[in-house]
């Protein structure tokens, strides 16, 4: 499949996720700016790919990330965000939201897998009431230690 066919629109992300149950796919869910794609994120994309079969990632939209991280990001357009994300092998499929959290979209697609960062509680993980009341599981992943957006972007602005 070429990489941009896996960005997808709702509709089509509500069809891919009824083929995959049918198929008796374990399907994953996650979401975040991923504004500078690092080891990190690809550590931790591939950690929640193994949690099933199928990996779904919501992208925030640019106008989301200006109201949860700042004025100043995102760093890179939602469009290139989607495409890098879309590129990756263990990822299946992207979709991008505008909301400030990915609730709708959760309740809508109700997967099999929840994943967050380590860096949240799993009972306060936005969507986890949705997926545990249809049987489902909420997860965290512990990140790669001194990798993240912020990070970088301090290295770059310091010079170091």
């Amino acid at each position: 499949m070429f990489y941009k066919e896996k960005i997808v629109a709702l509709n089509e992300l509500k069809t891919l996720r009824k083929k995959w149950a049918d198929a008796g796919e374990k399907v994953v869910f996650t979401n975040g700016c991923f504004d500078i794609l690092h080891r990190g994120h690809v550590d931790y994309l591939n950690k929640a790919a193994n949690l099933g079969t199928k990996l779904i990632v919501a992208v925030n939209s640019d106008a989301s990330v200006k109201g949860l991280k700042s004025t100043n990001r995102p760093l890179q357009d939602e469009t290139s965000r989607l495409e890098i994300m879309a590129s990756l092998g263990c990822v299946d499929a992207v979709i991008l939201f505008g909301e400030q959290t990915p609730l709708n979209l959760i309740s809508t697609i109700v997967p099999d897998i929840l994943v967050k960062g380590a860096d949240y509680k799993v009972e306060e993980i936005v969507g986890y009431d949705v997926v545990t009341k249809h049987g489902g599981q909420v997860r965290t992943l512990d990140f790669l230690p001194g990798y993240s957006t912020t990070a970088i972007e301090n290295k770059i602005k310091n010079g170091n």
